[in-house]
């Protein structure tokens, strides 16, 4: 690699294993690489308001394309700003890159009081990451970031992070460029499959429960092959949606908060991807004759939730075609199609009767967005009922903030989407308390021309916050009001298209509208106050 800088060849590497685009901020020491991802013309770079939301653009950008989001940000509070959307990344295990710069390599550990130094920045990313690196000379850039690249590639996807001091970015650099080798697909064992298969076989009431692990590892066809093999409904966790169509006969939909019927009925559970674990105040509650089969990549997560009786590691599509060749051809199972799709309409009709303008809401926007359109919920009310409503039919086009809840995440992981699919609708589903958090990212979304539409909807309140107060706290309000801007009007003086509504009636004519804009578009939307599905649902159990 003779003649090439050190900020030359992290670019070198970045281009070769396919990264398009890196989202960021620029400052002083990372201007060298900076310059040279301009110089090369074969990365897109996207200047953002906030480190934080150059972070969520990458999450947003990797949850929805299958490949790693990279995000380039200054040491210290640069670094630190991002700490709520890696940590996100982490839990919902996104491959997410993130290039942090540092002080100084003659400076490190001698707390001098240098420009944004920060003691040991590498231990704050240790707990958020999946692996982490530190350039310790010149050629070692080329080196931690191909093991970093590695590491994203191989098993399961998580963060990882890597800083470079800023006087090593000028240095040159003599090493030639690393062969980045991702690592064997984990094999399940032949005995756990014959078991896991015989369980299976023989089980009258079959049923599958399909989470994150499952749609990240792309297993719709063979998911749908044992429904059909086994006779067995098929439901899928909020991450697991889009592995099986909403209308097959053998899906059971949406585990709704565990609410489902069709884990009572169920006698073998096989769960592929899936952590198990609890959803708002809720829980899986199985009796001990029911039998759990537990398929996960990462062996750190069978049983970790729920008791299982047979826990095997292994990749999800490897497990499941070893399977599909150990069962018989014929199932012992009673499910019939006819029972699956009335418990599928019976948990409708019940969503329906709980919460009618939510219901009415996400049937408007799906049927303007139709199975390819992208939809990112907050934590907000709508977005809650979309994480069990919303019919999800092709994986990768629902993306959530897992059980790390970011409120805020939304609006940014949004634009990261659109600029992975820019010619797919992509749509920020937000609350009042959340939009404002990357509000100033409207600028960068003109700026770039990311053609994303946000619904803000408006009750001028923390509307969780209000009716846990209301329920559980006499109804003592404290912090939950909020003054807003007009929305609209917020979102013109940035140069976006701004829409105010008076109902939400209005919206899937004026979200047709706002796709056809060609223009970043806030919709805000005023609805009451409204509950949440662990209120309502739990409620009438």
């Amino acid at each position: 690699m003779p003649g090439m800088s050190g900020a030359e060849a992290m670019v070198a590497l970045l281009v070769r294993e396919g990264i398009e685009v890196v989202f960021g901020l620029p400052g002083v020491q990372i201007m060298d690489a900076v310059d040279a991802i301009y110089r090369s013309r074969k990365i897109r770079w996207i200047s953002t308001r906030h480190e934080q939301t150059a972070a969520f653009m990458a999450y947003g950008y990797a949850r929805t394309t299958d490949k790693t989001g990279v995000a380039l940000v200054l040491p210290g509070p640069g670094a630190l700003n991002t700490v709520a959307a890696i940590g996100t990344a982490y839990t919902a295990s996104a491959p997410v890159l993130l290039i942090s710069g540092q002080i100084e390599s003659h400076h490190l550990g001698f707390h001098r009081g240098v420009l944004h130094e920060l003691d040991e920045q590498i231990d704050i990313f240790r707990h958020l990451t999946k692996w982490c690196g530190r350039a310790v000379k010149a050629e070692d850039i080329p080196l931690v970031l191909g093991e970093a690249l590695k590491q994203v590639k191989t098993g399961r996807p998580r963060p990882v992070e890597i800083e470079v001091p800023f006087d090593l970015w000028s240095q040159p650099v003599g090493v030639t460029l690393p062969a980045i080798e991702v690592g064997p697909t984990v094999q399940p064992g032949l005995e756990e499959i014959k078991k896991a298969a015989e369980l299976l076989a023989k089980a009258s009431r079959p049923l599958i429960l399909a989470g994150g692990g499952a749609a990240k590892a792309d297993v719709s066809s063979e998911i749908t092959r044992l429904a059909a093999n086994l006779k067995a409904p098929v439901v899928m966790t909020t991450e697991g949606q889009g592995v099986i169509h909403c209308d097959h006969p053998f899906c059971a939909g949406n585990f709704v908060l565990w609410l489902n019927p069709v884990f009572k009925q169920a006698d073998v559970i096989l769960v592929v991807g899936s952590r198990l674990r609890a959803s708002g105040n809720t829980r899986l509650e199985l009796r001990p004759d029911q039998k759990v089969i537990q398929i996960d990549f990462d062996a750190d997560e069978l049983g970790r939730n729920h008791r299982i009786d047979l826990g095997i590691t292994a990749d999800a599509r490897a497990a499941l075609a070893a399977m599909l060749q150990e069962l018989p051809g014929s199932s012992a199972s009673h499910w019939r199609v006819e029972e699956i799709a009335g418990i599928r309409t019976g948990m409708k009709t019940r969503l329906e009767k709980a919460a009618p303008l939510q219901l009415a809401v996400i049937r408007s926007i799906h049927d303007v967005l139709q199975d390819d359109g992208i939809i990112v919920p907050d934590i907000t009310n709508i977005g809650y009922w979309c994480d069990i409503a919303y019919p999800v039919n092709k994986r990768c086009t629902y993306v959530d903030s897992s059980y790390f809840a970011t409120l805020g995440f939304a609006f940014p992981t949004a634009l990261g989407a659109k600029i992975g699919n820019p010619d797919k609708p992509v749509v920020a589903i937000c609350g009042d308390g959340g939009f404002p958090y990357a509000s100033a990212e409207l600028a960068t979304a003109v700026q770039e021309g990311i053609n994303v539409v946000t619904l803000i909807f408006s009750d001028n309140a923390y509307g969780t916050v209000t009716g846990i107060q209301r329920r559980q706290f006499g109804s003592r309000f404290v912090g939950n009001r909020l003054h807003n801007p007009d929305y609209a009007k917020f979102a013109e003086a940035f140069g976006a298209v701004g829409i105010r509504l008076s109902s939400h009636e209005e919206l899937a004519r004026q979200l047709s509208l706002a796709l056809e804009a060609n223009r970043p578009v806030v919709i805000e939307i005023p609805v009451p106050q409204l509950d949440t599905p662990w209120d309502t649902l739990t409620d009438d159990r």
